[in-house]
C-alpha cells in the first residue's frame, strides 16, 4: 500500500450551487498532507466522501488500502477524525465523553488517553458546556489520538484557536507522527500554519483540485520572473505560466508568475530573445494566491 488515501475521478453535486468535479488525489503513507483552499472550496465535502458520510455520484475511493464504502467499518476503526464542527455532548464531563467515545473503538488505548489529558492539560472533571473553544479543540484531538489511528484526518483543527492552543494541538500531532509513523490529512485555509508541518500539499478551489505536489516543489517551483523583450506567445515554455503582466518602459517589460520553475529553464528565454532581469521567490501564501487566480475562468493563463 503506497497511498493512505486514494481518490480517482470523484464527482459529487450538491443541488445547483456546488459540485466536486473530477477530483483525484493521492496521500502517501506516512506523509503529513496539507489540504489547502479558501472557505467553500470543497475541502470538507471531499473529506466527507472518503469518510463515508456522503455518497459521491461517481469515482473510486480507497482508504488504508480498503474500498469506500464497501469496507467502511474496518476503515473507520483505524482512522482518527477531528471534524470541522465539534461532535461532543455539552452535558457530559470530559471523562464521561472519553469513556463514551472509547466504547466505539477496539484499538482505544486508555493509558494513552490519560497521558494525553496531562500533555494537553485537559481536566477530566470539567463540564464540556463550560469549556472554551481552545479546550474543546484539545479534547477533540485527544479523542482522535486515543484511538491509536493509522490515519489522522483533521478538518480545520485550529480554526479560531489562539496561538498558544494552536501550538499545543500541532505539537501533539507531530509528536504522535514521530512516535507512530501515522499518516495525517489536515485541511486548512491557514497557509503558513501548514507550511511548517506538511510534506505534501493539495490545493482546492471551486470544487476542483488545482494542484497536488510535495511541499518543497510547491515552495520552490512558483516564481516571479521579470523580463525584457518578452515573447508574445510562449507555447513551448518548459513551465506553466500562471499570469503575465506588462509594465510601461523603453523596452517590452513583463512580469511572469510561473509554476514548475527550475533554474536551468533560464536557457529557454535565450532561445526566444528575452532577457531575464530577476527571478523572485514567492512565499507559500503568495504562491497559493497565484495558483487560485490562475485556476479561475477569468484568467486566460489559468486554463
Amino acid at each position: 500500500m503506497n497511498s493512505a488515501i486514494e481518490i480517482t475521478d470523484l464527482n459529487w453535486k450538491a443541488g445547483k450551487s456546488f459540485a466536486l468535479k473530477d477530483v483525484s488525489l493521492r496521500v502517501p503513507v506516512g506523509s503529513i498532507y496539507g489540504f489547502l483552499g479558501p472557505n467553500g472550496s470543497g475541502k470538507t465535502s471531499t473529506i466527507r466522501t472518503f469518510m463515508g458520510m456522503t455518497k459521491p455520484n461517481s469515482g473510486r475511493i480507497s482508504v488504508l488500502g480498503m474500498s469506500v464504502p464497501d469496507e467502511l467499518p474496518r476503515i473507520l476503526g483505524r482512522v482518527g477524525y477531528v471534524p470541522e464542527r465539534p461532535h461532543v455532548y455539552p452535558a457530559l464531563t470530559v471523562g464521561e465523553q472519553v469513556k463514551y467515545h472509547a466504547s466505539f473503538f477496539k484499538l482505544w488505548d486508555p493509558g494513552w488517553a490519560n497521558e494525553l489529558m496531562d500533555r494537553l492539560d485537559v481536566d477530566p472533571d470539567r463540564k464540556i458546556a463550560r469549556m472554551s473553544k481552545g479546550e474543546t479543540g484539545k479534547l477533540l484531538l485527544l479523542l482522535a489520538l486515543s484511538q491509536r489511528p493509522d490515519l489522522l484526518v483533521l478538518d480545520e483543527p485550529t480554526d479560531g484557536l489562539d496561538p498558544v492552543v494552536r501550538r499545543d494541538v500541532l505539537t501533539a500531532v507531530l509528536d504522535y507522527v514521530g512516535e507512530t509513523g501515522a499518516t495525517v490529512f489536515i485541511s486548512s485555509h491557514l497557509v503558513h500554519e501548514l507550511e511548517r508541518i506538511c510534506d505534501w500539499v493539495g490545493v482546492m478551489d471551486h470544487g476542483e483540485l488545482v494542484a497536488e505536489m510535495p511541499m518543497h516543489r510547491f515552495k520552490n517551483g512558483i516564481k516571479k520572473i521579470r523580463l525584457e523583450d518578452a515573447p508574445e506567445a510562449a507555447a513551448e515554455a518548459p513551465f506553466r505560466i500562471l499570469s503575465r503582466s506588462r509594465t510601461n518602459g523603453r523596452v517590452a517589460s513583463e512580469t511572469w508568475i510561473v509554476r514548475g520553475w527550475e533554474d536551468p529553464m533560464r536557457m529557454y528565454f535565450n532561445g526566444v530573445g528575452a532577457t531575464v532581469r530577476d527571478v523572485v521567490d514567492l512565499d507559500l501564501e503568495e504562491g497559493f494566491v497565484e495558483l487560485l487566480r490562475a485556476s479561475r475562468p477569468s484568467n486566460p493563463q489559468g486554463r
